[in-house]
């Protein structure tokens, strides 16, 4: 089954997160068994050629390529899709209209207005109709919701037409109502517990990005049903390894 039709059944997807722009990196976290990988573009170093080639490795490696984009504009978005990425995360998602722009930049007329090119997710101009077909069809797009604005305006966000999901940013959530990484906070708390209300009751795909490499965090947020779960990043499944082991030689 796709991700497009496990979102819109409200079924549970496990990803994770790239950051470290080599295809190594991509192989070994294919093993893991994720059903996608994100390619981080907001907070990394890793730019558009080096993206377009991790979204054919995740690819080959049976995983649909998610890009999160280091904003929501035309541009950036545009190329993305281009390069071939099953779909985009859109930081910064605080309004209807936020989501109704990041859709109009992904999409083809008339339900957006992406300029249309010829590049690897055409297949280089012989793959044009089975990408437009495609695109409508399969392509997703992910609010993230990581501002308190984005907390009061949920159910615009999320009534959206063309928006697929949303995942929570906690970091960043916490840090806009500035108190970030305490997420132990009474405000905190009642800001997560707003979108989970809002999406359950929508019967709409509640994401969030487990930070720590931690499975009982990931099975948490599994409990409270949310289906749409990034876990852990790249460097920090590598270091919290290392640690480990390096802690018992202490």
């Amino acid at each position: 089954m796709s991700l497009k039709k496990k979102l819109q059944n409200n079924e549970l997807t496990l990803g994770s997160w790239v950051t470290i722009g080599h295809q190594s990196v991509v192989e070994i976290m294919a093993s893991a068994g994720f059903e996608w990988l994100t390619i981080d573009m907001e907070h990394s170093v890793i730019e558009l050629a080096a993206a377009q080639n991790l979204i054919g490795h995740i690819q080959a490696a049976g995983m649909k390529a998610l890009v999160r984009v280091g904003k929501n504009e035309e541009v950036v978005i545009k190329r993305v899709m281009d390069a071939g990425a099953d779909g985009i995360i859109v930081p910064m998602v605080n309004s209807r209209e936020d989501a109704e722009q990041a859709v109009r930049y992904a999409k083809y007329p008339p339900i957006g207005k992406r300029g249309v090119g010829l590049a690897r997710a055409q297949k280089y101009g012989i793959g044009f109709d089975e990408y437009k077909g495609w695109l409508n069809d399969e392509a997703v797009i992910i609010a993230q919701v990581e501002h308190i604005d984005s907390v009061r305006n949920i159910n615009d966000i999320i009534t959206t037409p063309g928006i697929d999901g949303i995942i929570v940013g906690p970091y960043d959530l916490s840090g806009s109502m500035n108190v970030p990484g305490e997420y132990d906070r009474p405000e905190v708390k009642e800001a997560l517990l707003a979108v989970e209300k809002a999406c359950k009751a929508a019967n709409f795909p509640l994401g969030f990005h487990v930070i720590q490499p931690d499975y009982d965090k990931l099975k948490e947020k599994i409990d409270l049903g949310y289906t749409f779960l990034a876990f852990s990043l790249d460097f920090l499944f590598l270091g919290q390894k290392a640690r480990e082991e390096m802690g018992r030689h202490k």
